[in-house]
């Protein structure tokens, strides 16, 4: 079970930190599996925002992302995190965790997703 929170609204240019803890059998083996942050906004489909592999070693991000926000785990908690600096109105949304045995599955199709958080970022 991944278990996301941390949603909110907030104002644009504000910050704002999501997490999402894994547990359950299912995630025995969370400290190998990749996670990650996919992203839906209203209308549109859900997109890949951020993934990290299980060591923390390796981490991707979407360009639309890239320098504003930031992955990173903890594997003594089970938790991965996504700390979101200078929000936009785009994005605008609502988060989801997933886990994978690979980065790039995490990136492509993970197998394993969470409930969604929902971020608003207001003018």
């Amino acid at each position: 079970q991944l278990q996301a929170s941390g949603g909110g609204l907030v104002q644009a240019g504000a910050s704002l930190s999501l997490s999402c803890a894994a547990s359950g059998r299912t995630f025995s083996s969370y400290s190998t599996a990749s996670m990650g942050w996919f992203r839906q906004a209203p209308g549109k489909e859900r997109e890949f925002v951020a993934g990290i592999s299980w060591s923390g070693g390796s981490t991707y991000y979407a360009d639309s992302v890239k320098g504003r926000f930031t992955i990173y785990r903890d594997n003594a908690k089970n938790t991965v995190y996504l700390q979101m600096n200078s929000l936009k109105l785009e994005d605008t949304a609502v988060y989801y965790c997933a886990a994978d045995s690979s980065l790039g599955r995490v990136r492509t199709q993970p197998t394993y997703w969470g409930q969604g958080t929902l971020v608003t970022v207001s003018s």
